[in-house]
């Protein structure tokens, strides 16, 4: 059975819950938070998510060329939802996205669940690049969130 890694973040915004959930909501935004370096492209997407909305991705991991798949599992505006992945790079990939109101702004946690294929291989890549990358990808949102909502 492959290793689970759960990566966790925070960030507090001086936003309202609804404004920042509504812009968790719509996938355009989601390419403006993440780095340029993985030429991330929404292929498919509803204009507005909801339970079951279907996200077709495509992005380059280190020069390798990735199609992604994700459905949104869960729907709980303006406090929560999940996205899981269907098909793409991992085992297993599950990003809960929770929003919180806190000193007249809000405070968004992230908890991702995820596992690599290849079993040592994957393991052996987690502690190469993976684990690395994710934090760089993450680091490269809590910028771009502050930027555009701070």
């Amino acid at each position: 059975m492959a290793k689970v890694y759960t990566l966790t973040r925070e960030q507090w915004l001086p936003k309202p819950i609804e404004r920042v959930f509504e812009f968790f909501s719509r996938p355009e935004n989601l390419q403006s938070i993440t780095p340029p370096w993985l030429d991330f492209r929404i292929v498919e997407s509803p204009a507005e998510l909801k339970a079951g909305s279907l996200i077709h991705y495509s992005l380059r991991w280190r020069f390798v060329p990735l199609r992604w798949t994700t459905k949104i599992t869960a729907w709980d505006p303006p406090d929560r939802f999940v996205d899981a992945q269907l098909s793409g790079p991992y085992t297993l990939w599950e990003h809960e996205h929770r929003f919180v109101p806190e000193n007249h702004g809000t405070r968004i946690y992230d908890r991702v669940r995820y596992s690599l294929p290849f079993g040592l291989l994957g393991t052996l890549a987690h502690r190469g690049w993976v684990k690395a990358d994710l934090d760089k990808i993450f680091d490269f949102r809590r910028v771009k969130m502050e930027e555009l909502m701070g």
